[in-house]
């Protein structure tokens, strides 16, 4: 464990209430109160999942976390446009929702899944629920994906004592959030597992496509709020590197994923175990929106087919009863698995507080390598 005069210590633990710089991803379906507890229980903030969950829901799970720990944690809440106004199924067009479900039911008929010609089931709006009960929980943190959060509700949640932390691509989106006034910002660079933190879609999975080593110095200069990295980070060597940028720590998804405490099926873990780097792909065919994740048949299938992908989300409101048998039936090939690039170094799946423990000790190694490389 770093001692209070550390480097690893930096201005962040205090602001954020943890131990170390090291944070955990909201990722959905994967970030549960369990997860969350057994990182902040180690020195490091967990942060809840908290898109497509109804507020009595996401309140009991904020109550279920401080059940297992009585260290700060953070909720993470989407505001994509795409979800600030859900886009309604009655707005897609009969041939494009035909050219979808006609490529799904390829799928379904696999994992015998009854198939379908219907229109998918609306995605719930939440945000405003969600936002409401994160304020009234008076959470540590509110970490905002996907969306620049106002000047009001950032406002809002300053006054119930909530540090506001956004995540952007780009060193200009950094200067919009700043202009919000969110306390801190995180940089993901275009290795990062999941999906790219735009708040509208871009044109291609290109766009936005800067690699962490060289955006977090530019978010660093861009604006003055504390800076962390995200993307391409899973050991210490990557926390010292991140904080020798500029950051002021780093933001890790993926490593997290390959824990016990982790939601994702196995099947899920295992593939991510057996990934190399060169495994994943960019693809909007889960959920309408770009995301990185590891490459399987429905990635390579749907995107050969031709079909048009649905907005968001209800490109994952069709698509989910495959996601839900393909979990039943054990086989990975037609699952969502939000993964980063720095897969290939992950190879182990220890608790999540042992790999917050892992980590400092790494980084705190690596310091003293470095600096005995100096003195000689």
């Amino acid at each position: 464990m770093s001692k209070p005069d550390s480097p690893l210590r930096t201005p962040i633990c205090d602001l954020l209430h943890i131990d170390h710089p090291i944070i955990q991803s909201g990722m959905g379906r994967i970030a549960g109160p369990e997860l969350v507890a057994e990182v902040c229980r180690a020195g490091g903030l967990g942060i809840l999942a908290g898109l497509g969950v109804n507020g009595e829901e996401l309140r009991k799970q904020i109550r279920r976390a401080r059940e297992l720990t009585d260290r700060a944690f953070g909720v993470n809440l989407w505001l994509h446009e795409q979800l600030l106004t859900p886009r309604q199924p009655s707005d897609v067009s009969d041939d494009d929702v035909r050219l979808v479900q006609d490529t799904l039911n390829q799928f379904r008929r696999r994992l015998n899944v009854p198939t379908t010609d219907q229109r998918p089931a609306p995605f719930p709006d939440l945000i405003a629920e969600a936002i409401e009960v994160i304020l009234e929980e008076r959470v540590a943190v509110w970490s905002v994906g996907l969306g620049n959060p106002n000047a009001s509700v950032v406002e809002r949640a300053h006054r119930a004592g909530i540090v506001v932390m956004a995540m952007v691509c780009t060193a200009e989106d950094a200067r919009t959030v700043a202009a919000s006034g969110v306390d801190v910002i995180v940089a993901q660079g275009l290795e990062a597992g999941g999906h790219r933190s735009t708040w509208t879609k871009s044109s291609s999975p290109d766009a936005a496509g800067v690699s962490t080593m060289t955006l977090v110095p530019q978010v660093v200069d861009a604006v003055s709020q504390p800076v962390i990295a995200a993307g391409g980070i899973a050991d210490g060597r990557g926390l010292v590197a991140a904080i020798a940028l500029g950051a002021a720590g780093a933001l890790l998804g993926t490593r997290f994923v390959a824990t016990k405490e982790s939601m994702a099926p196995a099947m899920f873990k295992d593939a991510l175990l057996a990934a190399t780097s060169e495994d994943t792909t960019i693809t909007d065919a889960f959920t309408g929106l770009y995301a990185r994740a590891l490459r399987n048949r429905f990635i390579d299938e749907y995107a050969a087919s031709g079909a048009p992908v649905l907005p968001s989300m209800l490109q994952s409101k069709a698509a989910e009863d495959v996601f839900m048998a393909a979990v039943k039936a054990n086989d990975p090939e037609y699952y969502p698995m939000p993964a980063g690039q720095i897969a290939g170094l992950i190879r182990t799946l220890p608790s999540a507080g042992d790999v917050v423990r892992t980590i400092v000790a790494e980084a705190e190694a690596t310091l003293r390598r470095l600096s005995g490389a100096r003195a000689s």
